[in-house]
Order: structure tokens, then sequence, then C-alpha cells
């Protein structure tokens, strides 16, 4: 699927791009290599809700966090590393903050997390729609 830019930015919109890689990779990044150091923990948690593979799992969420979190800080390859990022993150919502399952106790809390993560992914889904700004590897 080519992808192309046709519309000019201004300097202010590709700092702001920046600024939006810059605070969402803020989020990806730090989590990705914590999941690296603690890679026992990372698979433990992911067994307890039940999913299959956990170290499969961990591996994905350490390479989606860590190495397309990177990707989109830098702006390379940024569209995809954004919509991978996004569904990842749609896909956690669901299996990790699932409030509609839980307890009440737990529910409230876990359905700040869920629509946190769609919203994120929202904001993912803007660098895939329309690129990283020209201050970024792709300069788009």
């Amino acid at each position: 699927m080519a992808i192309t830019n046709t519309s000019t930015t201004t300097p202010t919109q590709d700092g702001v791009a920046l600024l939006g890689r810059v605070l969402i990779a803020a989020l990806f990044i730090p989590a990705g290599f914590g999941k690296l150091m603690g890679f026992a923990g990372t698979t433990g948690y992911i067994a307890s809700v039940g999913l299959p593979l956990p170290q499969v799992g961990a591996v994905i969420a350490i390479l989606v966090e860590l190495v397309l979190g990177i990707a989109l800080l830098v702006g390379f390859k940024t569209r995809i590393a954004a919509l991978l990022i996004a569904i990842f993150t749609v896909v956690a919502a669901i299996f990790f903050h699932n409030y509609w399952a839980m307890p009440a106790d737990k529910a409230f809390v876990n359905q700040l997390m869920f629509w946190k993560n769609i919203a994120i992914a929202g904001g993912l889904l803007g660098f895939f729609a329309f690129g990283p700004g020209r201050f970024s590897i792709d300069k788009k």
C-alpha cells in the first residue's frame, strides 16, 4: 500500500508532530524496556490472564513497545509503526483491561485504562494517516 503526502506542513505542525511522537514514545519505550528486564514477570502476567504462549506474547510486546516505539520516536517507517502499535494497544486493552468481566473493585480503574488505551490508539492512527512530519527520518 503506497501512502503519499501531497500536502505541505508548517514548521509549527512539524514541531507538534515531533512532540506528539516523543510523548507517545515516552509511554511505550520504557514499558518495553521494563518488560525486557523483567521478562519472567511479564510472562507470568500474560499467563495470568489465560493467554497461550506467554513467552511469545512477551517477545511480541517487547518488540512492539521497544523497537516500534523507537521507530515512532525517530520517525522511521512511522506510518506502519504507528499502525502496528495501535493494533497492539487495542488488543492489549481488550485482554488486560476487560473491565466488563471484572469485579466492581477492579472495574473502575480498568475501565479508565481501557479507554486510555483506545485514546492512545486514536492518536497513533493520526500518525498512520498523516505521517510523522518533517522532523523525522521519514521526513513526510
